[in-house]
């Protein structure tokens, strides 16, 4: 559950769903859901240069139904707020 993205600026950011590789599939979606939230998942994207890795809720199968630029908007309104 990998996802990667560039943004304007040219950082490719690495998206991974929270606590992927702990356990086996089941268990890894479990611990990354939202609490309290259906359908939405904890997933960390850490950027290729100098930028702060972001955490971010996404909904459903983020890794193909987000868009890019759905995706680096989640981003950037995440650093925004850090």
């Amino acid at each position: 559950m990998e996802r990667e993205v560039k943004d304007t600026d040219g950082i490719t950011w690495t998206c991974v769903q929270a606590y992927t590789g702990l356990s086996d599939g089941v268990q890894d979606q479990n611990a990354a859901q939202v609490k309290g939230t259906e359908d939405t998942y904890w997933v960390v994207c850490t950027p290729s240069g100098g930028a702060k890795s972001v955490r971010l809720k996404l909904q459903g199968e983020w890794e193909t139904s987000y868009s890019d630029e759905a995706l680096l908007s989640e981003i950037e309104a995440q650093r925004q707020q850090d």
